[in-house]
């Protein structure tokens, strides 16, 4: 399911923690897409790291620019912060392979707290053509764009639900709660419920 749905959207969109850590390919698997059976690259999403201070330590060897090299997938566009300057070298390496830095004021102040500002992400995305964002993770993205603030900005959230334990260390899922006439209630509660049986694991389908 996941790479049927990676074919679906224009980007798919992680953040820096998850880059440093998986080596990622973020491109779609599945035949007939292009680089597997398909045209140039059609339904290879563009991916897209948040990476405020330029920290991912990419290289050739990168799984996502090995992708590029074998015509698999697309390079990056990594978002870093205004107050960042990728060294020349990175930016040159990135552009090589088609992909690019974009600098934006990434944060909002917000009682003496930074926020990820989501609407100047998006729509910075949609100016570079990209009009569908598959958000894959990790848990730092997703919960900033769960917050009640941003969580207007989600079409429809999909968790796959399997037997097993993650454990210490494991992504932890958990916006912050809402407060409203001075009660706390849940962060967010999905409508439109729909649940998909796979082997072991089950599909959880909805929309905030």
């Amino acid at each position: 399911m996941t790479h049927y749905l990676r074919s679906r959207h224009d980007a798919i969109l992680i953040g820096v923690g998850t880059a440093v850590a998986d080596n990622p390919g973020l491109n779609c698997r599945i035949a007939s897409v292009g680089g597997y059976g398909g045209e140039g690259l059609l339904g290879q999403p563009r991916p897209i790291i948040i990476d405020p201070r330029a920290r991912w330590e990419f290289t050739e060897q990168s799984k996502i620019l090995e992708l590029v090299k074998e015509g698999k997938g697309r390079a990056p566009f990594i978002i870093s912060s205004i107050r960042t300057e990728p060294s020349a070298e990175k930016r040159a390496l990135l552009e090589s392979y088609g992909g690019k830095f974009i600098a934006l004021d990434l944060f909002l102040e917000e009682h003496g707290e930074k926020r990820l500002d989501w609407t100047a992400v998006l729509e910075c995305l949609r100016k570079e053509g990209l009009m569908s964002v598959m958000i894959e993770g990790g848990g730092t993205v997703i919960n900033s764009l769960l917050e009640p603030g941003w969580a207007y900005l989600v079409d429809s959230v999909i968790v796959t639900i399997a037997p097993t334990w993650l454990g210490q260390g494991g992504i932890v899922v958990s916006p912050r709660r809402r407060v409203e006439g001075g009660e706390v209630v849940p962060a967010a509660r999905l409508r439109d419920v729909k649940w998909y049986p796979f082997g072991e694991d089950v599909v959880l389908c909805g929309r905030v």
